[in-house]
């Protein structure tokens, strides 16, 4: 069986990292689904990513240097040089981080089968405020 729901997320921009396991899980709680499969989550964004980490303050600061170095903000962009949206590098970073996820879980087991310290996280990295649809598709 298959059943399929949307989450919204409204995000501040740039940077922001939300962790949404919890909202992920409630949607599994929720659901119809008596036994075990998995969670396929897909955002549906060019400019924002989907990734497992701890939820600590520290990777929260890591994560955007990092995204800085492996795609640099005032670098050169060709979609830049075509929108003039400030975004080039937000479209590499979607790109590189990606925007889904699969995920086991076990009703038995009260929910996803993540380890002691992951967490589903969307991080921001378009460089403004976004309204971002999450597809949460579980399957059983």
């Amino acid at each position: 069986m298959i059943e399929t729901h949307t989450l919204e997320f409204d995000t501040s921009g740039e940077n922001e990292i939300l962790n949404i396991t919890r909202d992920v899980q409630n949607v599994l709680v929720d659901s119809k689904c008596d036994g075990d499969g998995n969670v396929l989550l897909f955002l549906q964004s060019t400019t924002a990513g989907l990734t497992i980490m701890e939820d600590e303050e520290g990777l929260f600061e890591d994560f955007p240097r990092t995204m800085e170095r492996v795609a640099p903000k005032r670098a050169e962009y060709k979609h830049e040089q075509a929108w003039h949206d400030g975004n080039g590098h937000s479209h590499m970073r979607s790109a590189i981080v990606g925007t889904s996820l699969t995920i086991p879980f076990s009703k038995k087991k009260n929910g996803l089968l993540l380890g002691q310290w992951q967490q589903v996280v969307l991080a921001e990295f378009d460089v403004r405020p976004r309204k971002r649809s999450l597809i949460v598709q579980i399957q059983w």
